[in-house]
């Protein structure tokens, strides 16, 4: 054996070393636990995940104005339903925590209707921000419920 083949030898043992320990080093990175990157997603974001979701969900009917998931805040644009074209309604959906709770989430809710040619405010029923506020909580502790591991 000569000094060069030996030479040639060790290098091969060298490299394939390294491309064995490249490719564990792969492996291992995509093995990362479920649970992990399910966390690391709902940190992504200022506010409860599930909360946001829901709310985003709930008010997917009208166009948005602005979703800031940093501040936790839903804008929708005037809204008017197709079945009642002379009411027109506009949602902001504040999430205000990153926990789970019926205190962590406000919905202010302003209406106008039609008079005269033009749109003037009109009072909103305190039910109708209360139903909106309960939607959006059932479906946050569903979606939750459902990320849950079995």
């Amino acid at each position: 054996m000569t000094l060069h083949s030996a030479s040639r030898r060790s290098a091969f043992r060298i490299a394939t070393a390294f491309a064995a320990a490249a490719t564990l080093a792969a492996c291992a990175g995509n093995e990362r636990p479920t649970a992990d990157l399910a966390a690391a997603q709902v940190n992504t974001i200022g506010v409860n995940s599930y909360l946001w979701r829901a709310a985003l969900d709930a008010v997917s009917f009208a166009p948005l104005l602005q979703a800031d998931s940093a501040g936790g805040v839903i804008v929708t644009d005037w809204y008017s339903n197709p079945a009642n074209p002379g009411e027109r309604v506009k949602l902001t959906v504040s999430v205000l925590d990153t926990d789970l709770r019926a205190d962590a989430l406000r919905v202010a809710a302003s209406r106008q209707v039609t008079q005269g040619g033009g749109w003037v405010e009109a009072p909103v029923q305190a039910a109708t921000v209360q139903k909106l506020e309960d939607i959006i909580l059932t479906k946050a502790r569903e979606l939750r419920r459902e990320a849950m591991p079995s």
